[in-house]
């Protein structure tokens, strides 16, 4: 049976706390955007928390894809481009997690064709394994673990009873077996509430 990645579960006062870290580390940069781009889906609210501390409404987004769940695709795939003008503009690239780099990456190639006068890349968390870096990071992660964001608890901890086979039959079986079969701790009451969310509940 395939192993669960050790988690951790990131609280939303945590991301307020980045962003505004992230915020404050941009303006002491002197680097002043004219535009902010989201990575969809992760990065819309750490994007929403930079503009309102940088007091822009400018905030566009782009949908990219490159992990189902907690599984890693082979490809990024850039689902729903950008509709925005960014010519001359300076543009700030905000998502939540930078892992292997490849989002990141393949988002700047992609809005490069933009020509943006400056494009600049910043995160929540950046792991020590990645190979691009962002130039704004509100954490670096030594360990690599599986980062468990609060818009992504129901996708993300719905994942993880899909490991558990058979199905789990309780809130209670589901916590226990997650720990014993894969050291996922996720308490009971995620567990009522996700479950509550499966498809035909």
């Amino acid at each position: 049976m395939e192993k669960l990645p050790p988690c951790t579960f990131v609280s939303w006062r945590t991301v307020d706390r980045l962003g505004r870290e992230l915020a404050r580390a941009i303006r002491d940069s002197g680097f002043r955007p004219d535009i902010v781009v989201a990575i969809g889906r992760g990065g819309y609210v750490p994007a929403r928390v930079v503009c309102d501390c940088l007091h822009m409404e400018r905030m566009a987004g782009i949908k990219v894809e490159h992990y189902s769940a907690t599984r890693k695709q082979r490809e990024v795939v850039i689902r729903y481009p950008l509709n925005v003008d960014l010519s001359g503009q300076d543009v700030l690239v905000v998502d939540d997690v930078n892992d292997s780099g490849d989002t990141l990456e393949a988002v700047v190639a992609y809005l490069r064709g933009f020509s943006p006068r400056a494009l600049k890349t910043a995160v929540l968390h950046e792991k020590a394994v990645t190979r691009y870096q962002a130039d704004y990071v509100g954490k670096h992660l030594k360990a690599w673990r599986w980062y468990v964001y609060p818009w992504a608890v129901v996708e993300d901890v719905s994942s993880f009873l899909r490991a558990l086979q058979p199905p789990p039959a309780s809130a209670a079986e589901a916590s226990r077996r997650l720990w014993e079969e894969h050291r996922v701790r996720v308490g009971e009451g995620v567990l009522r509430e996700v479950m509550g969310f499966r498809p035909g509940q």
